[in-house]
């Protein structure tokens, strides 16, 4: 029975393949990574298509060579398949796409030079910009944004999703904003789309007087500048009413309106030559932006009259006021003259007034003042004619502290010790505010000293060493030894005084500082807690100063220097930058006036 007729599908070695039925071919399974599955796959495809199965044509008229044929064609539609299937699922590989729309409340989208794009939106709606992107793998997004301002900064990090929304945007968040997307494939996508962000602020009218002499006894003039101002993004425009009536240029001889070269489209001048009865009236300026984003125009009014002036006030407080820390304080301002009656506000001098201050009209009060609360304070009156009136005071708390002593040795000899026979100087040093109410009291082993010629008492020159006594010892002996004491104190009373002891002995010796074998170099981890040591020995023992002697650079507490008692320096969350070595010094405070002794730690931070 032929091949064609027992309907059987054989191999070139005889072996069965499948069956058909004369119509339809029985497909073999495509088993995943067997050479066959391609040419089952491809069977199937045939067969969805409407195609007949051409029955193979027997061994003896060439079957093998149309067996290899087909395996080609059958490979063919494989990888063509394959091929159709990763486009549909976007799994060729691409690079990066992008495009921004918008949504939310836009007043306008215009399209600049260069296909830039500008978006305009009101301030204080919502501005959200959406990064469609495309490609494979999957682009990350980035939005970054630029403005004129080198301190503006874009919410202080980016934004790594694909839409940016800004709730209650304002004037500042207004620039550039920048999609970047990158997948690793080319270069990346990057648009950009400019964000103006509108707004109108409420007008301000001020009010300038010119006043001529008279020249020749016959000419007088008195000028009257009426100045209208808002920001707002558009420009703003400017239109004057004087009572009902519209002003215009050219309209009244008497009434001249300009803008000065130097501020165009800011502000607006109503210049009143040689002030007429008719001109005492209630002016109007509308500042307007033609009501894009559908801004509203906005309305000031002055009241002109023959009363009107500029403010002046007075302070009810003596200048400077000096107080003990703990007082209450109370600053009084009061008006003087100004048509119409000027508003009063208090300001401090580079800083905020104190949390706890009560405002009332003119007058301030401070319950219970602190040194931090100390400075200028200036109380301002303003009715936007002429100039704001201006009056300060300073307050002054009085402060006693850091209190310190150091010994210097014979200035004459280069021994550090002090030895007897020779001169030894004593100083006492403390912060003192205000530095004029200081004096000093010097005793010895408790009893009052007064200065003679072998104990010499002094106060340095306040320009070259502030708040700083000594006492110089002549000649010294074995009775000079004992305790001495200085007593720095404040002649308004009301602060404790410092008491400062200093022991002159045969065992009063400078300085020694080593650093114990163990303690350097010092291995830690990031985020530890590491203390430095440095042993001082003497008498007395000084403060320590420690710093970073490999590079100028601050330390933990971000200052070049720290001040330790002990020789310790305490250093928490260490970080791999902190890796280096430490300088411990004396200083001269507490201890010896002489050379520093210096000494070097190690700190090595290893990663976590």
């Amino acid at each position: 029975m032929s091949v064609r007729r027992a309907g059987l599908l054989r191999s070139v070695g005889g072996r069965r393949r499948g069956r058909t039925d004369g119509r339809r071919l029985l497909l073999r399974r495509a088993v995943p990574g067997h050479p066959g599955a391609a040419r089952a796959r491809a069977e199937r495809a045939w067969l969805a298509a409407g195609l007949r199965k051409v029955s193979p044509r027997p061994p003896w008229a060439g079957y093998v060579r149309v067996h290899v044929k087909m395996d080609l064609v059958y490979g063919l539609v494989w990888l063509l398949t394959v091929l159709l299937e990763g486009i549909s699922g976007q799994g060729v590989y691409a690079p990066p796409t992008v495009r921004i729309v918008h949504s939310g409340l836009a007043c306008n989208i215009e399209e600049e030079r260069y296909s830039e794009r500008v978006y305009t939106i009101r301030e204080g709606e919502t501005l959200e910009l959406t990064c469609l992107v495309t490609g494979h793998p999957r682009p990350q997004i980035r939005w970054t944004k630029t403005a004129g301002s080198a301190s503006d900064r874009f919410q202080d990090s980016s934004v790594f999703n694909e839409t940016l929304r800004i709730t209650n945007i304002q004037r500042h968040q207004g620039g550039r904003y920048y999609c970047k997307a990158e997948n690793g494939l080319g270069s990346p996508a990057i648009k950009s789309i400019r964000v103006d962000v509108y707004y109108l602020d409420d007008p301000v009218v001020t009010v300038h007087q010119s006043i001529g002499e008279a020249k020749e006894q016959f000419y007088y003039e008195r000028t009257v500048f009426l100045r209208c101002v808002a920001n707002s993004n558009p420009p703003v425009r400017y239109s004057w009413r004087r009572g009902q009536e519209v002003l215009l240029q050219g309209s009244d001889k008497g009434v001249e309106i300009y803008e000065p070269f130097f501020t165009q489209g800011e502000t607006k001048i109503l210049k009143l030559k040689n002030l007429r009865p008719q001109d005492y009236a209630n002016y109007s300026c509308i500042a307007s932006v033609r009501n894009v984003c559908n801004i509203p125009d906005k309305m000031v009014s002055f009241r002109l009259s023959n009363k009107t002036a500029s403010p002046s006030i007075k302070l009810l407080v003596d200048d400077p006021i000096i107080v003990n820390p703990g007082e209450a304080i109370t600053l009084v301002c009061v008006t003087t003259g100004g048509e119409p009656a000027p508003s009063l506000t208090w300001v401090r001098s580079f800083r905020i007034l104190p949390e706890k201050t009560v405002l009332n009209g003119g007058t301030l009060t401070i319950p219970a003042i602190t040194s931090e609360d100390a400075g200028t304070y200036s109380c301002i009156a303003n009715n936007n004619v002429g100039n704001p009136a201006k009056k300060s005071t300073n307050i002054i708390v009085r402060a006693l502290k850091k209190g310190r002593f150091w010994i210097t040795p014979d200035p004459y000899h280069k021994d550090d010790n002090i030895q007897i026979g020779r001169e030894v100087k004593i100083s006492c040093q403390v912060e003192a505010v205000p530095s004029e109410e200081l004096t000093f009291s010097w005793f010895k082993n408790g009893r009052p000293l007064r200065s003679s010629e072998r104990m010499v008492i002094t106060q340095t020159d306040p320009d070259v060493s502030p708040g700083t006594t000594n006492l110089d010892i002549i000649d010294l002996k074995f009775t000079d030894f004992g305790t001495y004491t200085c007593v720095a104190s404040l002649k308004g009373g009301g602060i404790s005084d410092i008491s400062i002891d200093v022991n002159i002995s045969s065992s009063t010796v400078p300085p020694n500082l080593t650093v114990p074998q163990e303690k350097s170099p010092l291995v830690t981890r990031e985020g530890d807690t590491i203390e430095l040591q440095c042993q001082v020995t003497g008498k007395p023992k000084p403060i320590i100063l420690w710093s970073r002697a490999d590079k100028e650079v601050t330390m933990p507490d971000g200052s070049m220097q720290m001040e330790s008692y002990d020789g310790t320096l305490r250093i928490v969350n260490v970080s791999r930058e902190m890796s280096g070595m430490y300088r411990c010094q004396t200083s001269q405070y507490n201890g010896f006036n002489v050379k520093p002794r210096e000494a070097l730690v190690q700190l090595i931070v290893q990663c976590k």
